[in-house]
């Protein structure tokens, strides 16, 4: 008798943990699915799904998966419970705020603004995980940070420094992804499962919370558009969120924080074929220091990056 076994999401990538390139892999798989995010989330717009309302039916459709994957660990709670609120809140605010920038401000700041999140990461992993660095991580990231800038910098949009509240918005939602990371990166004890779920849910309970504080009107979006919403949620975010735990949960911070900054490259490349816009030599170069630092970062042995404080 051939007995069948049932495997979720979550153990396949626990059994990955033999890999050792699967963090890296884990962390590209999701800057990559972030990186073409905004496509779909203009076409719920374009369907009357916008705003507040459209985070939660996304964030909605994973609660599914985040129970499927919290259920038979609720005891990990206990472990780190103000770890795992931390992360709730975190995650519920980076994602709500990043979608309201990415509908409402333009692009290009949210963008810039939303990837200083990793000097808020590295500041945060080495009074919180007690990192220090080496000096050749100090190259990965300024060549990272480099890249990023000349890749998104537009003489007509002026420096990145928040002017509205979309700025505001993207700048607080990078300061909160950066939280979010160093929290998962702490929370060794717990299961990239559970901390996936909890992040999940934490995204449904803020923009839940926001629309009640806010009265945000839904709008009238047709059944289909909400459908659609949900489906996404539960199948491709529940992806983007997992890979991004597993990715941060074993690897260090400022490396993992350099890595998804691939999604500037694939944003930008997925905006040139989806729409219009077309890529300069500047963007091309600025696209290409940043998959170098990724590269870089992904290969280069932990010991040659991050010396642990003693004490």
């Amino acid at each position: 008798m051939i007995r069948k076994t049932q495997h979720s999401i979550s153990d396949v990538f626990t059994a990955a943990n033999s890999w050792p390139w699967f963090p890296a892999f884990s962390l590209l798989l999701a800057a990559t699915l972030w990186g073409i995010f905004w496509f779909p989330l203009r076409i719920l717009a374009e369907y009357g799904l916008t705003g507040l309302w459209s985070s939660f039916f996304i964030y909605l459709g994973t609660t599914l998966v985040a129970v499927k994957m919290l259920w038979g660990r609720l005891g990990e709670l206990t472990q780190a419970p103000l770890a795992l609120f931390v992360i709730a809140l975190a995650s519920g605010w980076c994602n709500t705020a990043f979608i309201l920038a990415m509908l409402d401000g333009n692009v290009v700041r949210v963008l810039l603004l939303f990837y200083l999140s990793p000097v808020w990461t590295v500041i945060l992993g080495h009074f919180f995980l007690n990192e220090q660095f080496h000096p050749r991580s100090f190259v990965v990231m300024g060549l990272a940070m480099m890249g990023a800038v000349i890749m998104l910098w537009h003489a007509d949009i002026g420096l990145p420094i928040p002017q509205s509240e979309p700025d505001w918005l993207a700048l607080s939602s990078g300061m909160a992804f950066a939280v979010i990371n160093v929290s998962v990166r702490k929370t060794q004890q717990v299961s990239v499962g559970v901390k996936t779920s909890i992040a999940l849910l934490g995204a449904v309970l803020v923009s839940a919370l926001l629309i009640m504080l806010t009265a945000s009107p839904l709008g009238q979006p047709g059944w289909m558009t909400i459908v659609s919403a949900l489906v996404f949620g539960m199948v491709v975010m529940a992806l983007m969120t997992l890979s991004v735990q597993y990715g941060v949960t074993h690897m260090p911070v400022h490396r993992s924080a350099v890595i998804l900054l691939f999604e500037v490259v694939v944003g930008a490349i997925s905006a040139m074929i989806l729409t219009d816009e077309v890529m300069t030599a500047r963007e091309w170069l600025g696209g290409a220091l940043v998959m170098v630092a990724a590269y870089l970062s992904a290969f280069i042995p932990n010991e040659a990056i991050v010396v642990q404080k003693q004490g």
